[in-house]
């Protein structure tokens, strides 16, 4: 019998704690596949820091060390630089690498560290309470913006891929959602560029990838995806900001 879909040899054989409806298990599986395509997951070490994402290294068949909430940036130069030949990637939610680690992220890109930045934004700090984060949209109700998020007193949302695409470090910047089928192929192809990346040697590579948590926003798995593209997509619009010409 030809086997034409089977679990990546880069995920261990467990069943995953997210709730119904998120997204993080699409994004697990993306990496995993691209990690087995380009031959690296021997080689790789995942940097998992605190949020939804903390249990990564259950669900990745790879060596995966935790880090402390923002500090994945700074775990993975210090683990690239004594390994150079190893392929380094941190996994990160909104409130982790847009708030508590903006500066981590921020500089490491501006180092051009050669490290690859997979960037779940959902919108929300998920494991946490559901508070607003960074991320949350003007008018989004949050539990520390009951009557929704306002520009007068939070600014507006933070959009961190424009922002790091600016860094001449930052190589290879793209925003990906997984909410239909045609957008998580995209994503695999920019997550595939964004490892790539780091193979060749060209430097800091990241991917943002627009995500769903029904549990915090209130909703349905259903209504989450319908909201991910109604409200995040058009403040957060998918595009390739930055790609090197060797990975195109």
């Amino acid at each position: 019998m030809t086997v034409v879909f089977q679990r990546p040899r880069g995920l261990t054989d467990v069943v995953t704690h997210y709730c119904p409806g998120c997204t993080h298990g699409i994004i697990h599986r993306l990496v995993a596949e691209v990690l087995d395509e380009l031959e690296l997951t021997d080689s790789t070490v995942g940097i998992a820091p605190v949020g939804c994402s903390v249990f990564a290294y259950n669900y990745f068949n790879c060596d995966m060390i935790q880090a402390s909430h923002g500090r994945a940036p700074a775990v993975a130069t210090g683990v690239k630089r004594a390994t150079p030949e190893s392929i380094v990637f941190t996994y990160q939610g909104d409130g982790d690498l847009a708030s508590i680690g903006t500066a981590e992220i921020v500089h490491a890109a501006h180092r051009g560290e050669k490290i690859t930045v997979i960037f779940v934004n959902n919108a929300i700090y998920g494991m946490t309470g559901g508070q607003m984060a960074p991320t949350s949209l003007i008018g989004q109700r949050t539990t520390t913006s009951p009557y929704g998020r306002k520009e007068d007193q939070a600014g507006q949302p933070i959009r961190m891929s424009e922002m790091l695409a600016t860094i001449d470090g930052a190589k290879f910047i793209a925003r990906v959602a997984v909410d239909k089928p045609a957008r998580v192929i995209q994503a695999r192809k920019a997550i595939r560029q964004a490892f790539l990346c780091q193979k060749l040697g060209l430097g800091f590579a990241m991917v943002e990838v627009l995500s769903t948590c029904p549990t915090n926003w209130g909703m349905s798995p259903i209504e989450s995806l319908a909201w991910l593209e109604e409200q995040m997509i058009p403040y957060y619009p998918l595009a390739e900001l930055k790609v090197p010409e060797e990975v195109k």
